[in-house]
């Protein structure tokens, strides 16, 4: 079996800084998105009584498309969050079979520790 993740944990957490920025910067232009869809329903609903028929027609095709866009990017952002998991869960699995007593001793440290911190 080809492994093509990386075994350096370091290189790993680099890795996942990296796509946990991009996540970020997604995360943010959604909002934006979001954000500006609010302000167009806004000044749609404060103008829709002298609007005609024809032109709330069309400005209602232009807000569909924008939350089809949003829609869309948080989709992608979901995708992506599921990819950098499974990601994730392969590398610690790939490094738990390459280590197992290394893996073994940090879990157990990180047991004493959580249950030092409850107490």
């Amino acid at each position: 079996m080809e492994n093509n993740h990386p075994t350096d944990l370091s290189s790993s957490a680099e890795l996942s800084a990296k796509e946990e920025q991009n996540l970020r910067q997604d995360a943010r232009d959604l909002r934006d998105e979001l954000a500006d869809l609010k302000q167009d329903l806004d000044s749609l609903v404060s103008k829709a009584t002298a609007l005609a028929d024809r032109e709330l027609r069309n400005v209602w095709g232009q807000l569909n498309g924008q939350l089809g866009n949003a829609q869309g990017s948080a989709r992608d952002m979901a995708g992506q969050a599921g990819e950098q998991l499974n990601r994730g869960v392969e590398v610690t699995t790939d490094y738990v079979r390459e280590r197992p007593m290394q893996a073994l001793a940090i879990a157990a440290g990180l047991g004493l520790l959580i249950g030092a911190l409850r107490r």
